[in-house]
């Protein structure tokens, strides 16, 4: 695990680089890459991007799909987060939140879209920074083997879930499954 901040990093920080050597696998924290991600301007984005895409590159090299994911849906998350910022100042795309609507009952709003706001500009080439990336994650052939992979795999479990099978202990490696009625 990469040793721990002792700061928080304020927003408009530089992302730093991720320690491939300390980062976990197969399971990860999306605490090891939520440090890199950034959008603040097209340098930070930039860096952000590149950190995010060195993780994306060592989980198909260790063959960890999840990790892969992971690190696709972090640099998604970052053209979408930068596209948001661009299309509404300050980022708030509806008047109140899901939860505020719960709690007060009535509608959620969008709102209008701005434009010419400052850093609008900045934003949206930050959004096409990660954009270009999030591009080279989704055809990349070793990703969609994996993500083939895996989705054969999820279909077994899905079907085993259908017929009763359920996990009873998890030990290491080593996976018992039980049947239900089986006792």
């Amino acid at each position: 695990m990469p040793p721990k901040a002792s700061k928080k990093a304020k927003k408009s920080d530089e992302p730093e680089a991720i320690d491939l050597k300390h980062l976990s696998t197969p399971s990860l924290t999306s605490q090891e890459l939520c440090m890199s991600y950034r959008i603040a301007r097209v340098p930070i984005a930039e860096n952000s991007s590149k950190n995010l895409w060195s993780a994306f590159e060592y989980f198909l090299k260790t063959e960890d799909f999840v990790g892969a994911d992971m690190a696709r849906k972090f640099i998604q998350m970052g053209m979408t987060r930068a596209k948001r910022y661009a299309n509404h100042k300050g980022g708030k795309k509806y008047d109140r939140s899901e939860r505020e609507v719960t709690r007060d009952s009535g509608e959620r709003v969008e709102l209008a879209k701005s434009e010419g706001h400052q850093g609008r500009e900045e934003k949206l080439a930050a959004s096409e920074v990660f954009k270009a990336v999030w591009r080279r994650c989704t055809s990349d052939e070793r990703y969609l083997e994996l993500k083939k992979e895996f989705l054969e795999e999820q279909k077994v479990w899905d079907r085993q879930a259908k017929r009763g099978v359920k996990k009873e202990e998890i030990k290491g490696e080593e996976v018992s499954v039980k049947k239900e009625g089986d006792d």
